[in-house]
């Protein structure tokens, strides 16, 4: 009787364990939920072989949040538009970009003029968005040493300039 009751809560554990496994699979390793993102734009630069979708953000609590796998765009004035995306998803390429290269930004091509990495405290976000004498597209995404939680010390700013 003694063996018999050791062996019957032998298979209650293993088909708890299996009932508990298939409850975390289930559960715990289902993928977070993506995000449906409004599309506004397309881009697509063609040396770095990157094409993605854009959407267009705005200011929450004086801050712009960046997508978490595509392309955000935000126009500060008529003729600019910044576009922002993360190093480590939509821009891992972004710094194999040179100068004189195309991007396309839906039906208009712009030549990349200015490739620059600052520190994230020298930005000056006003300055970045004000009013340029050409359609202006600046693209901008984290450079450096990484500070954690999507961010880090430096940024990489393109500047380009319709063709």
């Amino acid at each position: 009787m003694e063996i018999g009751r050791r062996f019957s809560l032998k298979y209650v554990f293993i088909g708890l364990y299996f009932v508990a496994f298939f409850i975390y699979v289930i559960i715990g390793l289902k993928p977070a939920e993506a995000v449906d993102y409004q599309v506004s734009a397309h881009l697509s630069i063609p040396s770095i072989g990157l094409r993605s979708n854009v959407t267009s953000l705005t200011l929450e609590n004086g801050e712009i949040q960046t997508p978490d796998t595509i392309v955000g765009s935000y126009s500060g004035a008529e003729n600019k538009t910044l576009l922002i995306g993360h190093s480590s998803t939509v821009f891992q390429d972004l710094n194999k970009l040179r100068l004189n290269d195309e991007i396309v930004l839906n039906d208009d091509t712009y030549i990349v003029k200015k490739y620059e990495v600052l520190k994230k405290e020298n930005i000056v976000m006003p300055k970045l968005l004000e009013r340029s004498s050409e359609d202006t597209i600046v693209i901008m995404t984290c450079a450096g040493k990484s500070l954690g939680g999507g961010d880090a010390t430096h940024r990489l700013i393109i500047t380009a300039e319709r063709a």
